[in-house]
């Protein structure tokens, strides 16, 4: 049976975003976080690090390591990509935007990947809107188009995507593996090759990324679902999930084979977890997950039916694999973030059947968060600038004391820009009661991005500051007087090794054969200390830097004296 359709729209609501708007909002969020910045402390700079390695062709690239530790990412992928982009680069071009490259071009690929994803699930028979009696209902590919923009919206509007996906780490690579995969099962019955061909891609950037079980599961959850939806007939079905089922095993087969299959899942230890990621998916998922649930209610009958429609199946299938690895997975909000795609879908279709009261609500709370937001971070920045307001400049003074502000034209002027783009699209919005789907998430997902435009603009000297190494390791390294050998690492982090290497271009050696080395950098809680471990050798401490937001967080070089 049948059930009727919720999404009833008329042709005038499915109106397409200016292609410039939509291509340039892109643009902006894509750019802003990748260029200008320091490597940021713990997985950013670390994953760097690895790359550095392998570029230079210290390491092994199937086993590689980073003063003899392995990644905590166990997947080769992200810095074979970072490591190639390193020696492809010319010269001129520092080596930490070299290895980011990849990832813009991935964060870039997984945008696209969403929007057609959606466009094809908005083709589907189940998704289209219910036809008038008269004429006048919307048209299929004006309608897809316009929640594929809705969909985009949503995922750029998500709170959690922006600092994330601008790490060069192997969750981006995660995530864009994920897209190509849930662009592949949206589109198979129309792009059978290409579609295969990215399936596959996707599949195998999954396995080769650090996540095979989620490879696995997405695959074949997506061939048994391609394989019972749609209006193709039942043996085109079929055999569409046998290429995916069978893209998913030669994925899994090579990563087998490169001996990437390690489970180590971690169950949630009480309510105090379970909490945790309750307030995780509040926070990292707005404003989709209202959206999203939204649809899940005014579509339910369409869910629980035997005719499978596709576009609710698949991408709930691909939220709930999410949701599970992030109750397994350390870090949770990491795993989470794979499910940002498909829950920008389940999002897109709630637009059809929300309430215009509903509409209104979400466009004043955007317009209030979002711009009391920026008007906190102008003002923060004009008290650092000029110490007035006096309160806002004595707590950054408080927090950061050895910050020093700068000024720059050039990020002044783009983030004033992306000021008054947001003030003209407040008054674009306000001026008229338009009734296009996207409607309601074009102030979301240009808030985001202006709060992340004002960050990396304006606000990257005190970040910089904040979340760089190189204010710490810098003047460390003005503490070793001989370079040209090796630097034992005791009690250090992935992180503080690669900042160390990098920035004092120093051959560090693993904690077990620091001994060997005249020097040694050693975290000034380590236990135990140098002088326990080694006791055959004299080790005089010549000095320590602290971190400047961190007065605990202390690095201690240490200049072996034989007796």
């Amino acid at each position: 049976m049948n059930h009727p359709n919720p999404a009833i729209v008329a042709q005038s609501a499915v109106r397409p975003l200016y292609r410039w708007a939509l291509w340039l909002l892109c643009v902006s969020y894509v750019i802003f976080g990748f260029v200008g910045r320091d490597p940021w402390r713990n997985s950013d700079v670390a994953a760097f690090g690895y790359m550095r390695e392998l570029a230079l062709g210290n390491t092994s690239w199937f086993a590689p390591t980073l003063a003899g530790l392995s990644p905590d990412i166990e997947g080769h992928l992200p810095y074979w990509l970072g490591a190639w982009a390193i020696r492809l680069a010319p010269s001129w071009i520092p080596m930490e935007f070299a290895a980011r490259l990849p990832f813009i071009v991935m964060l870039g690929l997984t945008l696209a990947a969403t929007w057609y994803s959606i466009y094809y699930l908005a083709r589907q028979p189940g998704a289209q809107p219910v036809a008038f009696a008269f004429g006048g209902e919307a048209y299929p590919l004006d309608y897809a188009r316009a929640l594929g923009d809705a969909g985009l919206l949503a995922l750029i509007a998500s709170l959690g995507l922006a600092q994330l996906s601008h790490e060069t780490t192997g969750y981006l690579t995660q995530l864009c593996s994920t897209a190509l995969l849930f662009f592949a099962a949206s589109s198979i019955p129309h792009r059978r090759g290409t579609s295969a061909t990215l399936g596959f891609v996707g599949l195998l950037g999954l396995s080769l990324s650090g996540a095979p079980t989620v490879s696995v599961l997405l695959g074949l959850g997506s061939a048994l679902i391609v394989s019972q939806s749609g209006q193709a007939s039942p043996a085109k079905r079929i055999e569409s999930g046998i290429i995916l089922a069978m893209a998913t095993l030669a994925a899994a087969g090579i990563a087998a084979l490169l001996g990437l299959w390690h489970f180590n899942a971690v169950m949630p230890s009480g309510f105090k977890d379970i909490q945790s990621n309750f307030r995780l998916v509040l926070w990292f998922c707005w404003p989709a997950w209202p959206l999203a649930l939204w649809t899940l209610w005014r579509w339910r009958r369409q869910i629980f039916t035997a005719q499978w429609n596709r576009h609710l199946l698949l991408p709930l299938w691909f939220w709930l694999v999410a949701v599970a690895a992030m109750m397994t997975s350390r870090p949770a909000d990491r795993a989470l973030l794979l499910g940002l795609p498909a829950l920008a879908a389940l999002a897109a279709f709630a637009l059809p059947t929300l309430r215009r009261s509903i509409g209104a609500l979400i466009d004043w709370f955007t317009l209030i968060f979002f711009s009391i937001s920026a008007i906190t971070i102008w003002v923060i920045w004009i008290a650092v600038q000029t110490g007035f307001p006096p309160k806002p400049a004595a707590n950054v003074a408080r927090l950061a004391p050895s910050f020093v502000p700068t000024f720059s034209w050039i990020e002044f002027t783009l983030a004033l820009g992306a000021t008054l783009a947001w003030c003209a699209l407040v008054w674009w919005r306000a001026s008229r009661n338009r009734d296009a789907l996207w409607k309601s998430l074009i102030l979301p997902a240009s808030g985001a991005t202006l709060g992340w435009i004002l960050l990396m603009t304006i606000w990257l000297p005190m970040l910089d500051h904040g979340r760089s190494m190189a204010p710490q390791i810098k003047p460390l390294l003005t503490l070793i007087d001989d370079k040209s050998g090796c630097v034992g690492g005791y009690g250090l982090s992935r992180a503080q090794i690669a900042a160390i290497s990098y920035y004092g271009d120093l051959t560090m050696v693993a904690s077990r054969n620091a001994d060997r080395c005249e020097w040694i950098i050693t975290d000034s809680d380590a236990t135990p200390p140098v002088t326990e471990v080694w006791p055959n050798a004299q080790w005089e401490e010549v000095g320590g830097v602290a971190r400047p937001t961190d007065r605990t967080d202390r690095l201690v070089v240490l200049h072996r004296r034989e007796r």
